[in-house]
């Protein structure tokens, strides 16, 4: 089992910037990918960035292309998302998924509680 706790969400004005971080504990020597997605209002789900154990990263550059970085503190089973440039399109619930390997070939996914973005223009 891993928990996550996240933290950082909030109201910015766009152009503006914040930093989420979501604190993984637990089970954390079977993570192998941690990462960020949100769900606007009223759409679906959708990816934002994750970054592997061993340093791969993926963003979604449609949306975040520049503007997001995602970061790690393995001694603080830790990831960050800082925001920056916030444009009112990124408010929505944001969401820390971590990866964890079971077995040889299976994973499973465990989600964070979300935190809430708003951006006002």
């Amino acid at each position: 089992q891993v928990q996550l706790v996240e933290s950082g969400g909030g109201s910015v004005q766009a152009g503006g910037s914040l930093r989420l971080s979501c604190a993984a504990s637990g089970d954390t020597f079977s993570i192998t990918a941690m990462g960020w997605y949100r769900r606007p209002p009223g759409k679906e789900v959708e990816l934002v960035a994750t970054i592997t154990i061993g340093g791969t990263i993926d963003y979604a550059e449609d949306l975040v292309k520049g503007r997001f970085t995602i970061s790690r503190d393995d001694a603080k089973n830790t990831v960050y998302l800082q925001m920056n440039s916030l444009k009112t399109e990124d408010t929505g619930d944001y969401y820390c998924n971590v990866r964890t390997s079971v077995g040889d070939t299976d994973w499973l996914d465990y989600w964070g509680q979300g935190t809430q973005v708003t951006v006002s223009s």
